[in-house]
């Protein structure tokens, strides 16, 4: 099969291509025909070698037909997606024609989407799912501010909000961006930057806060919602360094209720992909209730163009790589 090596898994490297065999069947595992695979930030980490863990074999995500199941869990032909489970870091990723994933990390997902629109969906929307109504728990007219909100994860994140009822605000650091984010329904777009919460109306009185910037804006993220309100850090656009001398004693705002969700715990313990309802979002994005198509679809040969776009903030929403018809 055809895939994209790491030239240096680890450190600083650039993409080559390489033969190798398919993987071989393997007891709690599926392996997948890959027909297009999403594209995501954290893969350009581990080709920078800023990522603690990396497999020679990038990406974290896929969409294509169940080629070898033997436990079962998966009829043969069966369209799936999948995500996770150590997908190019403890375990060869999605950047192939074939892989091969843990079966609590692969979900079934009949429908009539093309694969490059339907590869859009697993990651940014689990993730999005997962963060909006689990850690934020957003209901119906409740305001909602997301920092990142031109970003896959940050478009997804609106859709799903402003579709379940909620008033979203939405931050970009590029305002001419901004009438996308009012086309996904949000009441209001701001120019992002670390002092936000000192300019903005709402604040004490925002329901929730979804950080995708990350550890650059957290503190003053903390300073925006309403007592019992929520924030809830899921990104790092703004760059992996952690945070310096946070006293949570000193610092916190009282009241207010923080959380982490990383992707990489889906097919953990507390964390089953299955609480996902990848189905129906499927389902929702195919009759048109979501704007969730991918912003580019690039070929397989030009993953190296589409993580230079990537690094230079081009991408504007979901690149997704097309592998097979």
């Amino acid at each position: 099969m055809k895939s994209i090596f790491l030239s240096n898994p680890g450190k600083p490297s650039t993409y080559i291509y390489k033969d190798v065999p398919i993987p071989e069947p393997l007891d709690g595992h599926v392996i997948i025909e890959i027909k297009a695979f999403g594209l995501n930030h954290a893969e350009i980490y581990m080709r920078k070698g800023d990522w603690p863990e990396t497999d020679g074999v990038s990406g974290i995500e896929c969409v294509g037909l169940v080629h070898s199941c033997p436990g079962g869990e998966f009829k043969i032909g069966t369209k799936v997606a999948a995500l996770m489970g150590g997908m190019g870091r403890s375990i060869p990723g999605s950047y192939a024609e074939y892989t091969r994933v843990p079966a609590g990390n692969v979900t079934s997902i009949e429908s009539d989407l093309r694969w490059e629109d339907l590869a859009a969906l697993p990651e940014s929307y689990a993730t999005a799912w997962t963060c909006i109504f689990q850690n934020l728990e957003i209901t119906k007219g409740q305001m909602l501010l997301v920092r990142g909100g031109t970003s896959a994860l940050g478009q997804a994140a609106i859709n799903l909000a402003v579709h379940a009822g909620a008033k979203v605000i939405a931050t970009t650091r590029n305002l001419d961006r901004g009438q996308k984010l009012l086309n996904l329904g949000v009441e209001r777009v701001e120019l992002e930057d670390p002092n936000l919460s000192k300019r903005l109306p709402e604040k004490k009185t925002i329901d929730a806060v979804y950080n995708l910037v990350g550890n650059s804006v957290m503190l003053d993220s903390l300073e925006i919602p309403r007592r019992g309100g929520r924030v809830c850090l899921a990104g790092f656009l703004g760059g992996l360094e952690p945070m310096k001398d946070f006293n949570p004693l000193l610092q916190m705002a009282s009241g207010v209720h923080f959380s982490f969700f990383g992707s990489f715990h889906y097919g953990t313990i507390g964390f089953p992909l299955s609480d996902v309802p990848l189905q129906k979002i499927a389902n929702d994005v195919a009759r048109g209730a979501f704007k969730a198509k991918p912003t580019r679809v690039f070929q397989f040969e030009e993953v190296a163009e589409a993580h230079k776009l990537m690094e230079e903030n081009q991408a504007g929403g979901k690149f997704v790589v097309k592998v097979a018809d």
